[in-house]
């Protein structure tokens, strides 16, 4: 948390000489069965990682019309970056859908248990587990409690990630690039690495990616975009 935050309070001041000229949002379409929360939205500024409880609006994530069919009954889901954003939204209908669920998250506590919450709402068994995934050490502990916690792994989302934007190329520092391949590459490989031996044929390794990964943005040189994959299922044989 502590080397995000640093990367993040150069970037920001970077921002202060020269801004980043982001563009206006042009609106939310509405197209399901309750109202989307449309612009403007009030000014906020959040130090990384980031906390989902503390913006305005708070994002959606329940998705209350979706009838689950137990497509996962059964199964068990170790989740990384589940504590808030697309992994809490993942989590939430995997529960749904029948799977126990283990959340790996950095450091946003308060987020973590809100979403392990939602998923015992579901009628499924949750646990939180903090820790950072560029680091293997901890990869290797989260799949093993995972296993202790519920006698097996079936499911690996590696969603994790970090990224800060770069409004020059020369203003990317060494300590900025580390940090984002560190997690957004390191990580997918350790979590994948350790979780593979748990695995049983069918089960499968989720790795999620950005559409900064194919369309590219003049803002982020190095982001989620960079990644071993996309959008990629892969299946344990």
């Amino acid at each position: 948390m502590r080397r995000q935050r640093g990367v993040q309070r150069k970037v920001d001041a970077a921002d202060r000489v020269k801004p980043n000229g982001k563009s206006k949002s042009k609106g939310a379409m509405q197209a399901g069965a309750r109202q989307y929360p449309v612009p403007p939205f009030p000014k906020q500024h959040h130090a990384k990682p980031g906390e989902e409880w503390a913006i305005v609006p708070a994002p959606l994530y329940e998705a209350p019309f979706w009838q689950g069919s137990g497509k996962l009954a059964g199964n068990v889901a170790l989740i990384t970056g589940g504590d808030s954003g697309i992994g809490r939204a993942v989590a939430v209908l995997f529960a749904r859908e029948g799977a126990d669920v283990a959340i790996v998250y950095l450091s946003e506590h308060r987020d973590a248990k809100t979403t392990k919450a939602a998923v015992e709402a579901e009628g499924r068994r949750c646990i939180i587990l903090r820790g950072d995934v560029a680091r293997r050490a901890f990869c290797r502990k989260a799949v093993e409690r995972t296993v202790k916690a519920f006698g097996r792994l079936d499911v690996l989302v590696n969603n994790a990630a970090f990224q800060v934007h770069s409004a020059d190329f020369a203003d990317l520092t060494e300590q900025h690039f580390d940090t984002t391949l560190k997690t957004n590459l390191y990580g997918y490989f350790h979590m994948a690495q350790e979780a593979v031996p748990h695995m049983k044929p069918g089960s499968a390794i989720i790795n999620t990616g950005s559409v900064t990964g194919i369309e590219g943005s003049k803002e982020r040189l190095v982001g989620r975009g960079l990644k071993l994959f996309k959008v990629k299922r892969v299946t344990v044989r």
